[in-house]
């Protein structure tokens, strides 16, 4: 081969390889953009949002380097979501990450950008998805059945307190899982020969009334249900609860804060397996092909603190039960 055509390969190679690297580096710097849609504030909503930005770095998207994530929150505000779900999707984003009243607003907003559900009630009953299976339409995730964890609840309260023949029951106002909630908890107070007393509020500064309407009715023990927006007061539950001397269940947070006990999913567990849902996307999965999961593992915590606190003996057989007992 002459000088020349050897040189005019080796630059011809030489070329190649830059622009394979080239191409390469471009490839790496790639920063995918997904959505966040949040229904309380960024800080009270951290517990959360940092399992799944976790998760996401245990992939290896790394904010700043590959991953960029659009945060929007309603600050406690239901009515602000259907707007900032609008504003997600202009944005163009790959995925959208949200969880409860979020997913409905983001279903609205959007029939094509995939919806990972970090948390939802009751998907398939509600109608969210078709299956979980095959969830279909641009929506995948997790659920769980809030009506029977609700229920559970109720029968927890009983095993530690036999006496109780009236429960208050906190919900939020509005919400829409509300209703087969009390149906299903309905049917298992009239099977412990129990009455169930609901009360809706919208946020803490309703929970006051709440507590003094519900001691004019006289309950024995008081059962909350999940939104977010009373998770994160759980501390001002808690602490009128014991105010009024009242046995309670609810969430995970709640016997941390000093209610009584606690039945229910974890839910920073299911955020941080949100990441694994947009992984499965971003890779070119669609999301109404990817099965939705359901939660399997339920948590009973015991805060035997505030049973004694309140001069009751927990049953040795639910203390053998317990995930957590709280000393």
């Amino acid at each position: 081969m002459r000088r020349r055509e050897f040189l005019g390969v080796l630059g011809g190679s030489g070329a190649t390889v830059v622009c394979s690297l080239a191409a390469r580096a471009q490839q790496a710097q790639r920063i995918v953009r997904i959505g966040y849609l949040g229904l309380t504030s960024a800080s009270q909503h951290v517990r959360l949002s940092d399992p799944f930005r976790a998760g996401l770095r245990d992939l290896g998207y790394v904010e700043g380097r590959n991953l960029q994530i659009e945060f929007r929150f309603a600050e406690g505000d239901a009515a602000r979501l259907g707007a900032l779900a609008t504003e997600l999707v202009g944005l163009n984003v790959e995925a959208l990450v949200t969880y409860a009243t979020g997913v409905p607003a983001a279903k609205r907003a959007t029939a094509t950008i995939p919806i990972v559900m970090a948390t939802y009630a009751d998907a398939v009953a509600t109608g969210v998805v078709a299956s979980l299976a095959h969830p279909g339409a641009n929506v995948t995730g997790s659920t769980f059945f809030l009506p029977e964890l609700m229920a559970k609840r109720l029968e927890l309260l009983k095993e530690v307190v036999p006496s109780i023949k009236r429960a208050g029951v906190l919900v939020l106002r509005d919400n829409a899982s509300n209703v087969p909630v009390l149906a299903a908890m309905e049917r298992t107070a009239k099977a412990l020969e129990m009455e169930l007393a609901p009360i809706d509020v919208r946020g803490p500064t309703e929970f006051e009334s709440a507590f003094s309407a519900w001691a004019d009715k006289k309950i024995d023990a008081l059962v909350m249900t999940d939104p977010e927006q009373l998770l994160v007061h759980t501390d001002a539950i808690a602490a009128l609860a014991a105010r009024y001397r009242l046995p309670s269940n609810g969430p995970l947070e709640l016997p941390a804060n000093g209610g009584l006990m606690a039945y229910g999913v974890n839910f920073s567990d299911m955020f941080r397996r949100a990441a694994v849902f947009v992984d499965k996307i971003l890779k070119g999965e669609k999301p109404g092909d990817i099965p939705v999961e359901q939660a399997t593992k339920f948590v009973t915590t015991v805060n035997l603190k505030t049973a004694n606190a309140l001069g009751l003996t927990v049953p040795p057989t639910l203390l053998a039960r317990a995930d957590e007992v709280i000393e």
